[in-house]
């Protein structure tokens, strides 16, 4: 599909308009956010300005939907910086519930005839013959280790509460804070196979079944579902609510009583029921996470994971939404942390008792000092879980140069519950090839530090690597992670990844090293700005090594305009002949993630480098462009 621009003359007309939702894939025209008030019975009647690439956009009952990575990558470029950072709040409840203070109990629901045949595996998981991949069984497996052994993924959504006012941003200790799964959230299987599950179900129909599996479990009073979730699993080759057709998600929650659901709310005589619509994630292969973090046969489940995980810690935290906890924006506390692939809070295999699993974080309002952040693990607040000890890393992450020996520490530390004297021995694995890590000592005492050391001899290849240091006493284990990012070798360009910030280049206008977008590594460069700006560029000179035959760069354009009033260009200055050549032409584009381009240099010769990005300095269309791993080999 094609997008006609539209002239400067017409342009404010379009500010009428809601988001325009196209197929994925496609080019989709940008547009302003829209508010959309809170579901009947918030007190609080919050607003929220929802982001228009969001799956929730036109679809408000689609509450803490995970975008697929297309769709993220839409949402972060239409964010402002301020927007970004926001901490959540605290909605005001929606039918007096606002969180799940219980322990929360999971209820999974595979329905359909097409999920066929049931039998067991070796952990006693229901298999099915219809389940092609393998889903059920790695669920339930999941579901099953979340809160046990005194885990702390699931600490980081104990520091939310109810009872507080509207608007609040940190809770007191005699609040009603989101309880801890102790034993596990796994509460019931129904395999409601009587019937084929609709090829589209919508999401009424989806919530009809939620209801309608609390009385199958007996949960028959509104005090048996405070702090239940059901989670209706739709079988392979479906589409629920658009799912891998029109829809732009991987999942979503919400409850019955909200009255944005098409067809209204949904009648409920058994009390609130809160509900995820868990699609057949593998159907949409990478655009939900398939191998996010693990490669090969490994990763084929990663989205599975990652996606239930987000769809269940948004629950116990925005129960009956948005009564719980949301940004400004209407993100819940995973949609502010989805599809993060390095830096703090990256995605990571997560060990839980029952297995290691691909998991992403959560967002944190009291991480780094108040300001928020994603986190993986987290103390356990309100009394339950951890009686014993907590583990980090910091540093939690360093970037690596490809080609390159070096030698990177970071200080692991323990704190130790009340009481708890044990001593904790420590250990490092899952170091990648060409890393070898070491703990010094190897055992301390609860609430003692030790030094992690890794040393690279430069051969591991470029990409993420997790490095989890693992703290045990007694029954206790616990781990925490390290993120190993390997860039590639700049050759003759001086910081061509960024990751030293915007050294060795010369830059005007407004530039600046951004975590936000990145190809490889944990920064890249960000000329323009997420806000209106007019001409911006980030140059440099060098000179080609001797058997250097190309140059390399990777660039990713943001511009919501048309080229003839917004672009991005390169230009290659060869000093040597005096000669210069354009690699990208007059650029606009927001479809897509990073592009590489690659040029022939000559070794000897001079060169100057200049990424230019125009912005006409019109409010509510800023134009940026990224650029990452700049080298010439």
């Amino acid at each position: 599909m094609v997008r006609v621009a539209p002239s400067r003359a017409v342009r404010a007309g379009l500010a009428t308009l809601s988001s325009i939702a196209l197929t994925l894939g496609a080019l989709t025209a940008a547009s302003p956010a829209r508010a959309v008030t809170a579901p009947a019975g918030n007190t609080a009647g919050r607003t929220a300005d929802i982001n228009p690439y969001s799956p929730a956009a036109g679809h408000p009952y689609r509450h803490g939907a995970v975008p697929t990575r297309a769709a993220a990558q839409q949402m972060r470029a239409h964010q402002t910086a301020a927007a970004s950072g926001l901490n959540l709040q605290y909605g005001g409840a929606v039918d007096g519930i606002g969180v799940t203070t219980g322990s929360p109990k999971v209820y999974l629901i595979f329905w359909g005839s097409q999920w066929g045949s049931a039998g067991t595996d070796a952990n006693g998981n229901t298999t099915l013959s219809g389940d092609p991949d393998g889903v059920a069984p790695r669920v339930q497996q999941l579901l099953k280790g979340i809160g046990v052994g005194n885990e702390l993924w699931s600490g980081v959504m104990t520091q939310y509460c109810e009872g507080v006012a509207s608007g609040a941003q940190t809770c007191p200790a005699n609040a009603p804070h989101v309880g801890y799964p102790t034993g596990g959230t796994l509460a019931g299987i129904w395999l409601d196979t009587g019937s084929a599950a609709p090829g589209a179900a919508t999401e009424h129909q989806l919530g009809v079944e939620a209801v309608t599996a609390a009385s199958h479990f007996g949960n028959t009073t509104p005090a048996a579902n405070r702090s239940a979730q059901y989670v209706v699993v739709s079988p392979h080759g479906t589409n629920p609510d658009g799912f891998n057709t029109t829809g732009n998600f991987c999942a979503w929650h919400d409850w019955n009583g909200d009255t944005t659901l098409i067809g209204g709310a949904i009648p409920s005589t058994v009390g609130d029921i809160a509900f995820t619509n868990l699609p057949y994630v593998p159907d949409a292969g990478a655009g939900c996470g398939q191998n996010f973090v693990n490669p090969g046969a490994a990763g084929l489940l990663d989205g599975v994971t990652i996606v239930e995980g987000h769809e269940y810690a948004e629950t116990i935290t925005d129960q009956n939404p948005a009564g719980g906890w949301t940004d400004a924006s209407g993100a819940e506390n995973g949609d502010k942390c989805a599809w993060l692939r390095s830096g703090p809070g990256a995605s990571a295999d997560v060990p839980f008792t029952t297995g290691s699993f691909a998991m992403q974080s959560t967002w944190a309002n009291d991480a780094n000092g108040g300001n928020g952040g994603c986190q993986m693990s987290h103390p356990i607040v309100g009394g339950a879980g951890n009686t014993d000890f907590d583990i980090s890393i910091n540093p939690a992450f360093a970037p690596l140069t490809a080609g390159q020996a070096a030698t990177l520490t970071a200080t692991v530390s323990t704190v130790a519950a009340q009481g708890f004297t044990a001593t904790v021995a420590l250990s490092a694995g899952n170091a990648p090839a060409g890393v070898t890590a070491s703990l010094n000592p190897a055992s301390v005492p609860a609430g003692g530090s030790s030094t992690l050391t890794l040393n690279a001899n430069g051969s591991t290849p470029p990409g993420t690597y997790i490095v989890n240091v693992t703290g045990t006493a007694g029954s206790a284990t616990h781990v925490a992670s390290y993120s190993l990012s390997v860039v590639p070798n700049g050759g003759a360009v001086s910081n061509g990844s960024f990751e030293s910030g915007l050294s060795g280049w010369t830059s005007t206008g407004s530039t600046a090293a951004s975590s936000d977008s990145v190809h490889s590594g944990f920064q890249s460069a960000l000329i323009g700005a997420q806000t209106p700006t007019k001409t911006s560029t980030l140059k440099q000179s060098f000179t080609v090594r001797s058997g250097q035959t190309k140059l390399s760069f990777w660039y990713r354009n943001l511009c919501p305009d048309i080229v003839s009033l917004d672009w991005f260009t390169v230009t290659l200055r060869d000093n040597t002949t005096k000669k210069t050549t354009t690699p990208v032409g007059h650029t606009c584009r927001i479809d897509g993630g990073f592009q590489q381009v690659t040029v022939k240099v000559t070794a000897g010769h001079s060169y100057t480098l200049t990424f230019t990005n125009v912005d006409d300095n019109y409010t509510g269309d800023a134009t940026y462009t990224y650029v990452d791993d700049v080298a010439t080999s």
